[in-house]
Formats: C-alpha cells, structure tokens, sequence
C-alpha cells in the first residue's frame, strides 16, 4: 500500500472514530486521538523530517489536507452534538399549551392590618381621627412630653432601642417604645376638642410567645373642657364589644400608675364562655391625662381635661382569633395566614 493510500484510509478511521462521538467528552477524546499532541496524524508529522525535499512537500501537504479535514469533521460532528442536546432538552421542558392554567393566587391582609382596619373602623365611627407620626422618634416627644424624666427606668438601655444619630437640631433620636408621641404631636397641632387614636409599629427590647421586639399598639385621647373618666370606660367598654362582637363582654379598670395619666387604670376584660371563660385578662392601660402632659400639649390644664388609653394590637388579634403565640403573626407562614383571609 502506497503512502497516500495507507494516509487516506488513517483519516477515513479517524473521521469515522469523530462521527462516533455521542457527547462531548467522547469528541473530545477523539479529536485528541487524531490531531492531539500524541494523536495519529501528529505522529505521521514528525516523520516528515525523515524524507527528501520532493517527498516531503507532497506528504506535507496530504497530512495537512488531512488536519483539515479531521478540523472540519469535528466542527460538523461538535454542532451536531449540541443540537441534538437542545432538542432532548426542549423535547423534556416542552409546554403543552392546551392544558388549562394555573390561576394566580389571590393574596390578601394580614391578621394584623386587618385588626387594625376594625379598631380604626370602630374609633371613626364614634368621631375619632386617625392619626400617624415617625417611628423614629425625639426623646422629647417619646419621654419628655409624657411626663417621663430622665432617670424614669423606661429610658434604659434594656427597653429602648436608641439610634446613633441625631436629628438637625441635636435632638437624641430612638425607635419609639409607644405610639403616644403621635398624641403629642397631633395635640401641638388642632385644637380642642381632641378626638384621635394613633395605630403603628412600636419597638422594645423584648421577645417571647407574648411579646416582640416589633408590635403594634394603638393609642387613643380625648381632650375637651368637660370629659370626664366615666367617658373613658364608656368608650373603651363599647370598643371592646363592638370589636369582639359581644355583649355580653365583663370589663373592670383596676387602679395602676403611668406617668402620663393620673389617675391610671390598668383596664381588664372577661369573656363569658370559651376556652378563656372567667379568665381576667388585661387588655389596655388608661387613664386622665396629666397635667403636665396637657400643658406640653400646649394646652391650660385649668381648662381642657382628657383621657388617653394604650392597647396592643396583637395581643387583641391573638384573643378575637384564638392564636397562642404572637410570633405566629411573623413566621410568613402561609398555612396560618391564609385562616384569615377566606
């Protein structure tokens, strides 16, 4: 067999070991087994250097048709692969577009906005504003405004998130611990008479299966000439029915001590029947409003007198929905949070 022919059939074997390859790798291991640094038509090469000048311009340019055909095969074989996986692959994520689809689920309010759209619901329907203020507050508005002197133990570090900032006029700044701020500020601002509850997020240093760091509170005031602490219970007291749809709701206000309000009551409620029957439950602080309190109001504390009443929010979600853990309300889970909007 001469040289060309012996040539001609290396690469008939090695363009049929290249169509061969079913992947990638398998390509791979062939274009190396033709033209690699060990490969076939590489080792018919390095024999060029054995020949004359006649026989080595004629066998030179054979092998080089040769390389060049090995080059194109393995381009061919190379598209061909990576065609073949697109249609395996299209062929398996294929869409049937004749099968019906899938609606979008419908979202809906979570269990605590949609406590707070009751009692602002409620609260407006007796005239009373809504009312909202920052959630980064001045010490000033926070503590100062209400009564709270600097060594009051609300202002420790174990309460209060402080931010280490301050605002324009160098004012320390925090995360409010209440939203009673807002009444201070909405009462700065109208004149009597002041009817107004104040819903939002509240911050505190504290976290357990009743508490979070995070919660929501709303606060209530009424300033007037002639209010007295028997409108107190009787708003509160018709909240409270009204919000858990029950007349027949028991409420005491039990003597306490804030110092915004003098005197103070912690305000409690029972239910009738149901897993808590009989159970007292403190549900709001409350109170007549402090003097000093109605004059950082800008207002006479000679002449306007009021009352002003704090409630938790999810603590009043957790007892009309029956939840025992308030971080239930903030694991995201959809199992619960779906109970409340079917």
């Amino acid at each position: 067999m001469s040289d060309s022919s012996r040539l001609a059939d290396l690469a008939a074997r090695l363009a049929a070991d290249i169509q061969a390859a079913a992947n990638p790798a398998e390509l791979a291991n062939a274009k190396a087994r033709a033209i690699g640094r060990d490969g076939a038509l590489t080792a018919e090469m390095k024999k060029l250097g054995a020949l004359t000048g006649a026989e080595r311009a004629t066998a030179g340019r054979e092998l080089n048709q040769a390389k060049q055909a090995i080059e194109t095969a393995v381009s061919v074989r190379e598209a061909a692969i990576a065609r073949a996986e697109l249609d395996a692959r299209l062929a398996q994520e294929a869409i049937d577009v004749t099968l019906p689809g899938r609606a979008a689920g419908a979202g809906g309010l979570h269990p605590v906005s949609l406590t707070i759209e009751r009692i602002e619901a409620i609260f407006q329907s007796i005239g009373f504003d809504v009312a909202d203020g920052p959630e980064i507050e001045e010490d000033f508005f926070n503590f100062t405004a209400l009564n709270t002197p600097e060594n009051h133990p609300a202002r420790s570090m174990h309460d209060t998130f402080y931010v280490d900032a301050k605002d324009a006029n160098g004012n320390g700044l925090l995360l409010r611990t209440h939203t009673s701020p807002v009444q201070v500020r909405y009462a700065r601002a109208h004149k009597p008479p002041i009817r107004v509850i104040a819903p939002g997020k509240t911050y505190r240093v504290d976290s357990d299966a009743t508490h979070s760091p995070m919660f929501h509170q709303f606060e209530g005031l009424w300033i007037d000439e002639d209010v007295s602490f028997a409108d107190l219970k009787s708003v509160y007291t018709d909240f409270l029915r009204r919000f858990f749809e029950r007349d027949d709701l028991d409420v005491r206000f039990r003597p306490s001590y804030f110092p915004f309000t003098e005197p103070s009551a912690e305000i409690d409620m029972r239910f009738a029947d149901g897993p808590l029957a009989g159970r007292w439950l403190e549900v709001s602080g409350s109170g007549q409003v402090h003097p000093n309190v109605v004059r950082n109001f800008g207002l006479d504390p000679e002449r306007y007198i009021g009352f002003a009443f704090g409630s938790g929010i999810e603590r009043l979600a957790m007892l009309r929905y029956g939840v025992g853990d308030l971080r239930l309300f903030y694991e995201n889970d959809l199992r619960f949070l779906q109970q409340f909007n079917r």
